[in-house]
């Protein structure tokens, strides 16, 4: 089973913490892959590797060991399943917090899954201010194509009939690295549409809102569904 905590981060006023808890009544080894928005791995603070073990019913919190400002860090949890188990027994965290003055604000971090192919297209006025943070969980090279528009479509037809497609206004097309990370932001210039697509075959998409204007921290957006790869039988 494998789980993959997005967006951590490691800044001067802000410090992201992973909590992982044994819910069954037998010990359970984890592996704890970290890794910085560059892809390159770094060690958990105060452990000297990157397997754990967990009593039964035991909770515990780790943090990165990241010195230099980091926004876009990310974990990989893999727990083996063995028997007589059939099912995953550690649940997994992580909270981001971050200090504003005299005032602590905390948002927390979903567990994603990895998807082949994963896309998204929105309209920006429902979604202002958002960021996707895309992983790429895999050794191989992923690749990301954004589309900013503002609005225009142009038809292609086919044999099933005409397709409209956005005008792109601006774009951008990068190759992610094995293990990187990036960050899109869904606003450019006053863009009204925005659409992002990827391929790889194995890579995290997740949407992330400011909690307020001013602190830099972000809430998960759980209500943003992300389409997979489209199967050719499907087409």
């Amino acid at each position: 089973m494998e789980s993959v905590i997005p967006a951590l981060t490691y800044t001067r006023s802000c410090s992201s913490t992973i909590q992982l808890r044994n819910l069954a009544e037998t010990p359970v080894t984890v592996e704890i892959e970290p890794h910085r928005s560059s892809g390159a791995l770094v060690p958990l603070a105060g452990e000297a590797g990157m397997t754990l073990r967990l009593p039964p019913g035991e909770e515990r919190s780790y943090k990165l060991r990241i010195d230099e400002e980091e926004t876009a860090a990310w974990v990989k949890v893999r727990e083996p399943i063995e028997p007589p188990r059939t099912s995953p027994a550690v649940a997994v965290h992580a909270t981001t917090e971050c200090r504003s003055g005299d005032e602590v604000r905390t948002a927390g971090r979903m567990v994603a899954y990895p998807m082949r192919d994963p896309w998204f297209a929105g309209d920006v006025s429902e979604i202002r201010g958002a960021v996707i943070t895309l992983i790429n969980t895999s050794a191989r090279v992923a690749r990301a194509w954004a589309c900013y528009s503002a609005g225009n479509l142009y038809s292609v037809p086919d044999k099933t009939g005409p397709n409209l497609t956005p005008i792109c206004s601006s774009t951008l097309d990068m190759q992610i690295p094995p293990f990187g990370s990036r960050e899109f932001p869904v606003e450019r210039e006053g863009t009204r549409q925005f659409s992002l697509r990827t391929h790889g075959e194995a890579i995290v998409l997740q949407m992330l809102r400011p909690s307020e204007e001013g602190v830099r921290i972000f809430t998960v957006d759980s209500n943003i569904k992300f389409g997979g790869e489209v199967r050719a039988e499907d087409r």
